[in-house]
């Protein structure tokens, strides 16, 4: 088994520190993108008494261990998910720069890809909605960076195989929804789920959407079934499949999943 060198792990150090600053960014789309309102102004506020936050307490984790988990101004207890999506963004970051090291343009892409991903996960969980200027935006990304993307052969090609991946990922969301449609008599998969996964195919493959759907049926299985079981959850509640997905394609942007070792010999 190979241990990682000391200088294979360098990088880490400078960008686990950076996504921390990025995640503390994704809280601000978190909370501001589902309202409409701008992600640059204004500065942010507390949210119970409306008191603009200094840069000092704004600092990543460190603030929110300084201040006790609470406002300064009014002493309101501020949620555990700001410093969680720091450091989960921070974690992701490191990790990817690492796995990426030697393709560092890919690797800046993952880490973006990834900061998106992570936005979408909490947005959708909140509001059942995935901002069309995240998934359109992964789209985007994913045939921008086609040309150095490791996943594919290179240069024009692999423009045509993001292309192919988008077709195949939001192909197959889309087809997914209209056959849970017909099933369950409701909406299986929403608009936004198909532009993401559509997003994610572009990014990571033909291969690495239909993964990834199949990661986030699992995933979402195992959530529901549960819930179900223990009569939290009915069978007509909602449940947001962008958490599941954006998940699934976390795991691809480390590395491919193939469909041959979800799939039984």
């Amino acid at each position: 088994m190979l241990t990682p060198s000391p200088q294979s792990l360098a990088p880490a150090f400078i960008a686990f520190p950076f996504g921390l600053c990025l995640g503390s960014f994704l809280n601000v789309c978190i909370h501001r993108l589902p309202q409409g309102i701008s992600i640059v102004h204004p500065r942010s506020r507390c949210p119970r008494c409306r008191t603009r936050i200094r840069f000092y307490d704004n600092i990543p984790i460190l603030s929110f261990l300084w201040l006790g988990g609470r406002c300064r101004k009014c002493r309101k207890p501020i949620s555990l998910r700001y410093p969680l999506v720091e450091f989960v963004t921070g974690v992701l970051t490191a990790g990817l720069v690492v796995r990426w090291q030697e393709n560092m343009a890919w690797a800046c892409v993952a880490v973006v890809a990834a900061a998106a991903l992570v936005a979408i996960t909490f947005i959708d969980w909140d509001t059942f909605l995935i901002p069309d200027e995240l998934s359109l935006g992964l789209l985007g990304l994913g045939l921008v960076s086609a040309w150095f993307n490791p996943y594919f052969e290179g240069g024009w090609k692999g423009i045509q195989s993001s292309l192919i991946g988008i077709v195949v990922g939001g192909g197959s969301a889309w087809l997914m929804a209209v056959i849970g449609k017909k099933i369950f008599k409701k909406e299986a998969l929403g608009g936004g789920d198909v532009k993401l996964l559509a997003a994610v195919g572009g990014l990571v493959s033909w291969e690495g959407a239909l993964s990834t759907l199949l990661i986030a049926s699992f995933l979402g299985t195992l959530y529901g079934v549960p819930l179900l079981v223990l009569k939290k959850l009915r069978r007509q509640d909602p449940i947001p499949f962008g958490p599941f997905l954006s998940l699934g394609a976390i795991i691809n942007l480390f590395t491919l999943v193939r469909l041959n070792l979800l799939m039984w010999e």
